[in-house]
């Protein structure tokens, strides 16, 4: 109990001697022992890397979960070291629910049939941005963290340290110097301003006490020199391996830049059999008729891989039997014309097609072997195809 009591008095009694030493120095009365500025440049660095991690952690934790509630969640989970729950995707959820409408609403209905093909391909971006968002985890936050949640943690344990063995530096410095002043005042002026012996006496005995005090300071300093120099060199071997870690985390985010390539190629490949299947030819878009741009190539392997395919022309992806069909040429059939009211306004991808106005009247009608999600329809005197799912027919 008494080495518990001696040893708790200690280190009240070191506690406000640097307490004491660090106010000083904050309010200019004391001298502080300064680092070289290499060792400045390297606390700069590891300062700066430790808070754009962070950001670009939290950033990349927003991308992959948007919603703040499911971060807090999955959050705790990790914290209490248990298995975060399975989660569907925002496009698995809006599959369901297409899914559930086409089967209310009718699956045999050009509005029902189009739903469940935008649902199944709703689904398989879900999959995909799932697969995105682990690869994600593992490969790119996870070595972030562990570089806050170790590497990190251990360095600022060490510059703590370092902090305390220099204000224990700068305090021995101080007190040294001290006892020099009182040493060389004890030599030079007597206690007293009289003649007689005992002060002559007590003045020596003052000198010698004082410099007892100053071979004790000079003794305080020396083991104080040596903590803070093997201190400083232990937190500066630290620091250093900050190179160390930046290395690995490029190799981190280029796992991370080909993991996002790959599922944006995987996206792009889903939409484009969407497209297909809805007829809509791929490579065109609304409101434009330039096709799409090619893909850069890539010698790397994974980027290969994900590489999106190049668009096919429009004549390579007409039916055998309308490739070479003019439509000009085509007459309308005895019977079997129906009128159709526009639903939505649709602009022709290409000549073959037939620009259209929401709420407007058009003569629709079919051709033998061709694409039951299409029509053929009429305006006046222009013609052209037109999809079932932007019409209404009325007889």
């Amino acid at each position: 109990m008494d080495f518990n009591m001696k040893k708790l008095a200690s280190d009240a009694g070191i506690f406000f001697t640097r307490a004491v030493q660090f106010t000083e120095e904050k309010f200019g009365q004391a001298e502080k022992t300064e680092l070289d500025a290499h060792f400045e440049n390297l606390l700069a660095r590891a300062d700066s890397t430790k808070n754009w991690t962070e950001k670009i952690l939290r950033q990349t934790e927003v991308l992959l979960q948007p919603n703040p509630s499911a971060r807090v969640e999955e959050f705790l989970y990790e914290k209490l070291d248990r298995k975060v729950p399975s989660r569907v995707t925002n496009g698995e959820l809006l599959a369901q629910y297409m899914a559930e409408a086409a089967s209310e609403l009718g699956p045999t209905t050009p509005y029902g049939k189009t739903l469940i093909k935008v649902a199944e391909a709703e689904k398989r971006l879900g999959a995909a941005e799932r697969d995105f968002i682990h690869t994600a985890s593992i490969n790119f936050l996870t070595p972030l963290r562990n570089f806050l949640e170790g590497d990190w943690k251990t360095i600022s344990k060490e510059r703590r340290l370092l902090q305390n063995r220099r204000l224990d530096l700068d305090a021995s410095k101080a007190r040294l110097k001290k006892a020099k002043a009182a040493e060389a005042k004890a030599t030079t002026v007597p206690d007293f301003q009289e003649t007689r012996p005992r002060n002559y006496i007590l003045s020596a005995s003052a000198s010698a006490l004082w410099s007892d005090e100053v071979d004790k300071a000079e003794q305080e300093l020396r083991v104080a020199q040596t903590e803070f120099d093997r201190q400083a060199e232990v937190t500066r071997l630290l620091l250093e391996g900050i190179s160390s870690t930046h290395v690995n985390h490029l190799r981190c985010l280029h796992e991370f830049v080909e993991s996002q390539t790959t599922y944006y190629a995987q996206c792009y490949r889903h939409m484009l059999d969407l497209q297909k299947q809805l007829g809509r030819f791929p490579g065109t878009f609304v409101g434009t008729t330039e096709p799409a741009s090619p893909p850069l190539s890539s010698t790397s392997p994974t980027t290969t891989a994900a590489t999106m395919p190049v668009m096919p022309s429009v004549a390579s992806l007409a039916p055998p039997g309308e490739a070479a069909l003019c439509l000009e040429e085509v007459a309308p059939p005895a019977s079997g014309t129906r009128k159709a009211r526009v639903l939505y306004d649709y602009e022709a991808a290409d000549s073959s097609e037939l620009a259209l106005l929401a709420d407007e009247l058009i003569t629709v009608y079919s051709l033998p072997g061709m694409d039951p999600d299409w029509l053929i329809g009429e305006r006046g005197n222009k013609k052209g195809k037109v999809p079932v799912t932007y019409l209404e027919l009325l007889s």
